[in-house]
């Protein structure tokens, strides 16, 4: 399985060189050259573990990985860090199965793949003699940052430097990238939004000046953001996960059609059901939940991808995004595969922050729907959901959970539904007690916790417990022109 850049600039890579490079050098994205399908029925999938179903999803991309080494990647990954020895379990609460993604070492989604790309990125490294230091180099609307940080910390031959908006991650977040005790790590606040964050990253990787210079003194970067495949390709795993949970309880039967639910920011978590579903899951509807940040819900609505509007905060800061990175998958997939049409699409989003798709190309994405919900409807639906079933759920996951039921009522639709848990309540805990009509606007966020542990009858995480007496280590923030010269101070001073 070979890889070509979304842009057309550079082809035939092998997995292992495009985990490396992260980015292809012409600002595209790396996609496998055709889309691979399951060699098993999901019956026989739906009996395997986590690890061994990672195993046989993973083999279809990473093709130039040995047996050994993929399985080496998956079981360094997916062990005792994950509270839960399903990894990602699947519970029904009020008419909807929520997988819940959130049990790895930093409460979020970000860890089922964050957990296995340093032990791919190193193989990879190994099996392409890379002796120069891979310095992570990534931006975060609050979750990635820890995630990386952690999955990344003190791994042999790897530096990680996280870039947040400064004011724009919860407090939590903020605490949990700021008390990272790996010794290879780094994070630093920028003035600005996720975006600006995103984007002075980007530019970063397209200094070619730069990249000489880092070069010249035994640094290579490398990315973990979701445009990596090596974080692609790990979330496929739990879509197929899900459906053999149901399957397993008799919740469906083989070859019934479900649809999929994902609190949706970036693209990446969705853009791995769309995958699941190519390789053979029977998934009808890809539900595209939007917070007030509603950029996905008109591009499906209209065709238009248009980034030029207000940027929002809300209490899913995670999705408070208007450049939605992994889209660009989409939009290669839906020209053909044209990497001519998608580079000219993506060069107008950079110089006029608006593109529009053809009636041939939203056709192909008709298996998507989006829809949005406001902040009171997205803390009424935690407030409903715990009332009505004792479930609290993170704003996040109430946000695709709201979304959910409006297309059900809009539609009609009643097709069992797996809704994408993707954060613990406690990561968000202030607002989610505020949801639940609790004023906590003065006091502490581990005091709030403690509220929420009590209300909710679920033990606090261990991540909570590991950051509530850590010390403060990462304290830098800088301006957006700043942020290549933090690199280099955090590299080389």
């Amino acid at each position: 399985m070979l890889y070509n850049s979304t842009r057309g600039g550079e082809n035939g890579l092998r997995a292992s060189e495009a985990i490396l490079k992260g980015l292809a050098s012409d600002g595209g994205l790396f996609m496998p050259e055709k889309l691979p399908v399951l060699t098993k029925s999901l019956s026989e999938l739906s009996t395997l573990s986590y690890q061994d179903l990672a195993y046989e999803i993973m083999k279809e991309f990473f093709t130039d990985f040995t047996e050994e080494e993929l399985r080496h990647c998956i079981c360094a990954a997916y062990d005792e860090k994950f509270e839960d020895p399903k990894i990602a379990p699947l519970v029904k609460k009020g008419g909807a199965w929520y997988l819940e993604l959130f049990h790895g070492k930093t409460i979020a989604f970000k860890d089922m793949a964050l957990s296995i790309l340093p032990h791919l990125m190193v193989t990879s490294a190994r099996k392409n003699q890379v002796t120069d230091r891979i310095v992570i180099l990534t931006a975060t609307s609050g979750d990635t940052g820890k995630a990386a940080m952690a999955g990344f910390a003190d791994v042999p031959g790897t530096e990680i430097i996280v870039f947040y908006p400064y004011g724009g991650v919860s407090r939590f977040q903020e605490l949990q990238m700021r008390t990272e005790p790996g010794k290879n790590t780094h994070a630093a606040a920028i003035r600005g939004n996720f975006d600006d964050a995103q984007t002075g990253v980007k530019q970063i990787f397209h200094d070619p000046a730069f990249a000489q210079k880092l070069k010249a003194q035994g640094v290579v970067l490398s990315s973990a953001n979701s445009i990596n495949i090596g974080r692609l390709v790990p979330q496929v795993v739990y879509y197929v996960y899900a459906y053999g949970q149901m399957l397993q309880a008799g919740d469906v039967a083989e070859g019934e059609k479900i649809d999929v639910c994902v609190p949706t920011g970036n693209f990446g978590n969705i853009l791995a059901a769309y995958l699941a579903k190519h390789m053979g899951v029977p998934i009808e509807k890809l539900i595209c939940a939007s917070n007030e940040n509603k950029v996905l819900t008109d591009f499906f609505g209209t065709g238009e991808y248009n980034r030029n509007r207000p940027f929002i905060l809300t209490s899913s800061p995670s999705m408070d995004i208007l450049i939605s990175s992994n889209l660009e998958r989409l939009i290669y997939l839906s020209t053909g595969c044209n990497s001519a049409k998608t580079a000219q699409l993506m060069e107008d989003l950079r110089t006029k922050g608006v593109y529009e798709v053809s009636e041939d190309m939203r056709q192909f994405m008709a298996d998507f729907v989006g829809g949005f919900a406001e902040e009171p409807e997205v803390f009424k639906t935690i407030r409903d959901l715990k009332e009505e079933a004792g479930y609290v759920l993170d704003p996040h996951t109430a946000v695709a959970s709201a979304v959910y039921k409006q297309y059900a009522e809009k539609t009609g639709d009643t097709r069992k539904t797996v809704v994408a848990s993707t954060a613990s309540p406690y990561k968000f805990a202030p607002n989610v007690m505020k949801a639940l009509g609790y004023d906590v606007e003065h006091q502490d966020v581990f005091e709030v916790i403690d509220q929420l542990s009590e209300i909710s009858g679920v033990p606090e995480p261990r991540a909570i417990r590991e950051v509530r007496n850590a010390a403060i280590r990462h304290s830098e923030v800088c301006e957006i022109s700043e942020m290549k010269k933090m690199v280099e101070d955090f590299l080389f001073v």
